[in-house]
């Protein structure tokens, strides 16, 4: 495929017409990539999202550091069991200043150090936001909450927010989480996670209880969701954006996991 040139007006262009609005709270995820030649990169794509909700609107993004995790879970595959534990005891203490993403992306990366924005203070699981609700999104981010009521996810489903994914699939739709979470499904369970946070002035390798997810048949969902409800989408550049209402795929997740994994569970089919 030819790479396409993107400038920052087709960017506003493409949000307008798939129904960004001035005032809305809106969570993106990004994949710079994927849309060809951005002209001017993330800070592009940044400032044209924040133009498009105005001051009266919100921006939020995962910033989630998940290397910040325990070796024995896969996050450092590529390293010797042996040093595990090493890895345990020296791993720095997440810093909301600091602490750099893991694989979200250029974009997100800019984004959570762009003057303004405010970063959740979860270890593993972070968010960055910038406008009107930034604050309320971001404070408070419990470690054993990572995408559940009052997270910054269930935070903005209070606030009837969008979901707008810029390259990206399914797969990387955060919010599909807070469903894990309200959802009644066979297998079910928490997990215990540990990273590496200060207390009290000391760095600690912290344990905590959250709900084991893993967002295997969220492309799945997506696909069924598109095919039933309204989803806006334009091409733009190389890739596609894709807008919705967070409730809507919230909710319409809910009903396809407690009938679908039941089935997974049940006759071991996916679909």
């Amino acid at each position: 495929m030819e790479r396409k040139l993107v400038l920052k007006q087709d960017i506003l262009s493409a949000l307008k017409t798939v129904g960004v609005q001035q005032g809305q709270s809106i969570m993106v995820h990004t994949s710079l990539s994927k849309l060809g030649f951005v002209c001017g990169g993330a800070q592009t794509v940044i400032e044209a999202l924040m133009e498009s909700v105005g001051e009266t609107g919100t921006i939020m993004m995962p910033t989630q550091s998940w290397k910040n995790l325990d070796p024995s879970c896969g996050v450092h595959w590529e390293e010797p069991e042996e040093w595990w534990q090493i890895i345990r005891d020296n791993w720095p203490a997440y810093n909301e200043d600091i602490t750099p993403t893991n694989t979200m992306g250029a974009v997100a990366e800019m984004f959570r150090k762009w003057p303004g924005t405010v970063r959740s203070n979860h270890p593993a699981r972070s968010v960055a936001a910038y406008g009107k609700y930034a604050s309320y999104l971001t404070q408070n981010h419990d470690l054993s909450n990572i995408f559940g009521e009052d997270s910054p996810i269930g935070k903005l489903y209070d606030l009837d927010g969008y979901v707008l994914l810029i390259g990206v699939g399914y797969d990387k739709n955060t919010s599909i989480h807070l469903a894990d979470v309200r959802a009644e499904y066979p297998g079910k369970h928490n997990c215990i996670e540990h990273s590496a946070i200060m207390e009290n002035g000391k760095r600690v390798w912290k344990a905590y209880e959250t709900l084991f997810v893993d967002g295997e048949d969220f492309d799945q969902i997506g696909e069924s969701f598109e095919a039933e409800c309204r989803v806006n989408k334009v091409q733009l550049g190389n890739g596609m954006i894709t807008f919705m209402r967070q409730r809507d795929i919230v909710d319409y997740a809910v009903s396809w996991i407690q009938k679908h994994r039941i089935m997974q569970f049940t006759f071991g089919v996916t679909h």
